[in-house]
C-alpha cells in the first residue's frame, strides 16, 4: 500500500462525496443531540460543581481515548480530574479513587466487561457514578446515579462498526458538561492562564507583569543625565532592551529614549546634544501600560502605535519594567 500523501487534484470525486457524507452524518447526529440534551444533564452539572474531590473519567477502547480528552478539558477549566483505565483499575489503580470523588464512565453499549467488573466496587464505596451511554437500557446505566444518554445512531463507518458517530457524540456531550461546569464555577481567563503557562497560549493569557523585562534588566537613568554619560554608565552584558527608561527626581517615568532615537541623532550629525540632558531629546509622556493588565493589551498597543518598547508602570507612574516587541512577536 502506498503511503504517499494524496494531493487535492488526485483524490477522486466519489471520495470527496464519501468524506462529506461521513461528516454530514456526524453533524446531523450532533444537531439532534443539541436539540435534545439528556434530561439529567443539569443534575450532572450540579453533582460535579459540588464535588469536593476529583472527577474520575473512565472508558475503554475508542471511548477511553475520548474519556482522556474530556478529563484533560475538565482539568484545564477548573475541575480537578483524572483518567482511569478500567483494565488497570482492577489491578490496583482503583487506589486512585478517593471517597469524595465522582466517576464519569463512557461506554456506547453499557455492557463492556471491563467496565461492568468495576460497578460492584463503586457501589460498595458509595462513589457516585455518572454514565455517558447510547441508551438507558443497559447494565452501566442501571448502576448509575445519573445517565446521560445521547441516543442510538448509526456509525459513520462504512461498515457500521468502527466507533465514529458514537465517539463524536460522547466528546461533544463531555465537552458540554466540562465547559458548563466551568462557567457555573465562574472560571475566569486568569484562572485558565494559570493552567496554561507554556507556549503562545500561556503568553496571550498572561499579565504584563509576567512577561515584562523587570526593572533590574532594563536600562534606567535620570532625565537630567547626559546621553553620553548614560550610555557609558549603562554599558555591559545585561539583557538589552532597545530603550532607556528616564525618571524624574521623584522616581516617576518621565520619558523614554530608544536606540532608534540615538541612530537619528547620529544620522543628523547632532553630536553636540550628547553632552546635554537627555530630557532635551527624549520622548516625553511615552505610551505605557499599567501593571495588572493583560498581555493582549500590551500587544495591541505595540501594534497600533508601531512601537518596539512599552514601559510597564504602577498606579503612581513609577516604572516596573518593559514589554519588548521581541518578547511578544509570536502573539502579534
Amino acid at each position: 500500500m502506498s503511503t504517499a500523501l494524496c494531493s487535492e487534484q488526485s483524490i477522486p470525486f466519489d471520495q470527496y462525496r464519501h468524506a462529506r457524507d461521513i461528516i454530514m452524518q456526524e453533524s446531523a447526529a450532533l444537531e439532534k443531540l443539541a436539540t435534545n440534551l439528556p434530561g439529567d444533564f443539569d443534575k450532572a452539572v450540579s453533582l460535579i460543581c459540588n464535588c469536593s474531590g476529583a472527577v474520575i473519567v473512565s472508558g475503554i477502547g475508542k471511548a477511553g481515548w475520548i474519556a482522556q480528552k474530556i478529563s484533560a478539558t475538565m482539568a484545564s477549566t477548573g475541575t480537578r480530574s483524572h483518567y482511569l483505565h478500567p483494565a488497570e483499575a482492577i489491578h490496583g489503580d482503583l487506589g486512585r479513587i478517593a471517597p469524595n470523588d465522582i466517576v464519569l464512565m463512557l461506554s456506547n453499549s453499557g455492557e463492556t466487561g471491563e467496565i461492568l467488573d468495576l460497578l460492584p466496587t463503586f457501589a460498595k464505596a458509595n462513589i457516585p457514578l455518572v454514565s455517558i451511554v447510547a441508551t438507558e437500557k443497559n447494565s452501566l446505566a442501571r448502576a448509575s446515579a445519573i445517565v446521560l444518554a445521547y441516543g442510538r445512531f448509526a456509525e459513520a463507518c462504512p461498515l457500521g462498526l468502527a466507533p465514529s458517530t458514537s465517539t463524536t457524540l460522547m466528546l461533544a456531550l463531555g465537552d458540554a458538561l466540562a465547559l458548563v461546569v466551568s462557567k457555573q464555577k465562574g472560571f475566569r481567563p486568569i484562572d485558565f492562564a494559570q493552567h496554561h503557562p507554556g507556549g503562545s497560549l500561556g503568553k496571550r493569557l498572561s499579565l504584563v507583569d509576567d512577561l515584562m523585562r523587570p526593572l533590574d534588566q532594563c536600562r534606567v537613568a535620570g532625565d537630567s543625565e547626559t546621553i553620553r554619560s548614560i550610555y557609558i554608565r549603562l554599558r555591559g552584558p545585561q539583557r538589552r532592551s532597545g530603550a532607556i527608561l528616564l525618571i524624574d527626581g521623584q522616581g516617576r517615568l518621565s520619558g523614554i529614549f530608544t536606540d532608534s532615537d540615538l541612530a537619528r541623532l547620529l544620522e543628523r550629525q547632532e553630536d553636540h546634544v550628547f553632552d546635554q540632558p537627555i530630557a532635551n531629546v527624549m520622548t516625553h509622556s511615552p505610551k505605557t501600560v499599567l501593571s495588572g493588565n493583560a498581555t493582549t493589551i500590551a500587544v495591541e498597543m505595540l501594534s497600533i502605535h508601531s512601537i518596539s518598547e512599552l514601559p510597564v508602570i504602577d498606579q503612581h507612574g513609577n516604572p516596573l519594567g518593559v514589554i519588548d516587541v521581541t518578547d511578544v512577536v509570536g502573539l502579534m
